[in-house]
């Protein structure tokens, strides 16, 4: 079985949360949200009726859709199921996230892959932290890691060595500050591949050097306006090549994919997506590319 090294390929398999797990109700998001650092308070039924929707495209691609069950050890922001785990070829990296209150998260993750006999090659330690979302597969040899608030440099040299076997470059982003050490920037807030050749990118938060090897490589950029880059117009999830998931009301990012040949699917992400910053890739974390 070979795992996931890939952003783009046709999705096989893939982990997520249901908010009936990660919100529990509307009670707790209440006493939670703003230690979450959320928009505002979620409307717990409305979430989820935006993740079943959500659910339903993915079940119309995703052979495997398996559920993260839920813990009391973690909180609402377990819902990202993207960043406590990033995974390789050959199996999971189990991360620590650079948020305090999500690096309970690992452990419970941890217990589910065990669970579920998929593969473990190696998991952080020491003062190494780094979320799922600073990592992205370019290609299926090629790994890029974002340096920023979420990902420090101890944790991009333990991934190095992790992953050495299955890569040949090893490709550090220097990130901004941005919104400040509060708020959450990801590598993948500003880049999601959606084909080997194409993506969805917001060019005013990358590194010049990066953005020039994206297009020395003939990667096309589909440019993210300003105001859908605040409603998560940047991060769009591949089902497969060129087949995507995105939050709606991204107009102009979605016409641009739609030109190039692409395949959208939308979902209302207002409760899930907007207000705790976490798009679709957020929402899944790929066990299987093929």
């Amino acid at each position: 079985m070979t795992y996931c090294s890939s952003m783009y390929s046709s999705l096989e398999r893939v982990i997520v949360k249901n908010p009936t797990e990660a919100f529990r109700n509307q009670h707790y998001l209440a006493e939670q949200w703003q230690t979450f650092n959320y928009l505002e308070e979620p409307n717990f039924e409305e979430a989820v009726r935006e993740f079943a929707n959500f659910i339903a495209i993915l079940e119309q691609h995703v052979p495997q859709i398996d559920y993260l069950p839920a813990s009391t050890e973690v909180g609402m922001d377990s819902l990202y199921a993207h960043d406590p785990v990033k995974f390789t070829p050959a199996g999971a990296i189990i991360l620590k996230s650079g948020k305090k209150l999500r690096q309970p998260e690992a452990a419970v993750y941890k217990e589910f892959l065990e669970e579920k006999a998929i593969p473990i090659i190696g998991e952080l330690t020491g003062d190494a932290v780094s979320d799922g979302g600073d990592i992205v597969w370019l290609d299926d040899r090629t790994i890029v890691v974002g340096r920023g608030y979420r990902t420090n440099d101890e944790a991009i040299r333990q991934l190095k060595e992790m992953t050495a076997p299955f890569v040949d470059e090893f490709i550090v982003v220097q990130l901004p500050h941005d919104q400040g050490e509060a708020e959450c920037l990801h590598l993948m807030s500003f880049i999601s591949m959606v084909d080997h050749d194409l993506a969805v990118v917001h060019s005013r938060l990358m590194p010049v050097f990066f953005r020039q090897l994206l297009i020395e490589r003939g990667i096309e950029l589909i440019e993210v306006p300003e105001d859908e880059y605040h409603t998560l117009g940047c991060n769009v999830l591949a089902l497969a090549p060129r087949v995507c998931v995105m939050v709606d009301g991204n107009a102009s990012t979605k016409q641009q994919l739609l030109d190039v040949g692409a395949t959208v699917y939308e979902y209302k992400g207002e409760e899930i997506s907007i207000k705790g910053t976490g798009g679709p890739t957020c929402l899944t974390s790929p066990v299987v590319r093929n």
